[in-house]
């Protein structure tokens, strides 16, 4: 199982100086997984929705329900070569493949999302947290004492909307490992390993395409194919005498999404509701450093951190925000407790996941977030 709750103070707009306090379950899942033949295994992962909306109740009505996440056969005959086939996480940028748990930042999901975390009951929508319903082959190789992992997948991506043609999605992932090789496993990937597997210069990058993958079908040259592309940076350093262990992460994306910009107000004929996938289009990155320090402190060791990202739209306001904060680390993953600070207007303008529209305001806002992590 693992579990992330918060407690979150973010300064409003009005009044002036006034916070809104919210304690949250951000994330709730029971994790299955096992083997059936040498060759063939499982993985069943499930997720609490709408746990995150204060007393679980979500705008349309309904409560927080346990629903599915994963449901993945496996067929893995080599480390060379393997398919996954099911509803799974799609090989793209390393922070959707750490997911919310393997993040070195409790709040690891910072720039924009590619098209599978964009849901309408999954029928309409681009996939859910991530997943897709397809598949996934992949491998590693070791050239020259270096570790290369390849990933490609096929999956549904958009259904409906602008997809009128239910075309494909196409995603493909290469890493290249330099030093030490991850532990991850699969294709998953990690924001940190404590320097538990020793020093790690790890590049990678992705692409993802679909014909027909954005935009609004009621526009004026409103339906456009959507290509995004990520080059990611891992590089862990165990430093000598037993000093601590750095930790930097790097990611850059790029988004084509070339609707007209009236699919973001063109209404649809039959519902009366504007009718656009709207994916964001333009460029993003963020850096951020981590130092786990040795010394432990009662059950854990304190690991100070700090943030930057960067979200530019080709056709909407630019967001930024910093964000400083320290990991108390008592087991990994399993057990940390965080505590962090942001300053920025990521959040007042939509999120990640928010509207990319040239209408899009907000106030660079600061906000409080003290945070517990658990698996087992």
């Amino acid at each position: 199982m693992g579990i992330k709750t918060s407690f979150n103070a973010v300064e409003g707009a009005s009044p002036a100086g006034h916070y809104t306090n919210d304690f949250k379950v951000d994330f709730a899942r029971i994790y299955i997984n096992g083997k059936i033949h040498k060759y063939v295994g499982f993985e069943f992962n499930t997720e609490c929705f709408n746990c995150g909306v204060a007393g679980g109740a979500n705008i349309f009505g309904g409560n927080s329900a346990i629903g599915l996440l994963d449901a993945i056969g496996k067929f893995e005959f080599d480390e060379k070569f393997n398919i996954w086939v099911g509803r799974l996480l799609l090989p793209s940028e390393r922070g959707e493949l750490n997911g919310p748990f393997y993040h070195a930042t409790y709040a690891g999901f910072r720039t924009p999302f590619f098209p599978a975390d964009f849901s309408s009951n999954f029928d309409n929508g681009a996939g859910l947290y991530g997943r897709d319903n397809g598949a996934t082959l992949w491998g590693k190789v070791h050239p020259m004492g270096t570790h290369l992992l390849y990933a490609v997948s096929v999956s549904q991506g958009l259904r409906a909307a602008a997809n009128s043609g239910s075309s494909l999605m196409y995603t493909g992932r290469l890493q290249w490992n330099l030093l030490n090789d991850e532990t991850s496993p699969g294709y998953y990937t990690s924001g940190t390993y404590f320097g538990t597997a020793g020093d790690i210069l790890a590049i990678a990058i992705s692409g993802q395409h679909q014909k027909d993958g954005a935009g609004n079908v009621n526009a004026a040259f409103g339906v456009s194919d959507f290509t995004g592309m990520s080059i990611d940076l891992l590089v862990e350093k165990v430093l000598p005498n037993n000093w601590g262990v750095f930790t930097f992460n790097g990611e850059f994306k790029r988004f084509w999404a070339r609707y007209a910009l009236d699919a973001f107000t063109a209404v649809s004929p039959v519902t009366g509701l504007v009718d656009c996938f709207c994916i964001f289009n333009g460029h993003s990155w963020t850096v951020y450093g981590l130092y786990l320090i040795p010394a432990k402190v009662g059950i854990g060791q304190f690991q100070p951190y700090a943030r930057f990202t960067s979200i530019n739209p080709l056709n909407s306001s630019t967001r930024q925000e910093w964000e400083g904060g320290v990991n108390y680390v008592i087991d990994g993953f399993n057990a940390r407790i965080s505590a962090y600070y942001t300053y920025g207007d990521l959040k007042t303008k939509g999120g990640p996941a928010g509207s990319f529209s040239p209408t899009a305001t907000g106030d660079k806002v600061d906000s409080f977030h003290v945070a517990l992590q658990l698996q087992y």
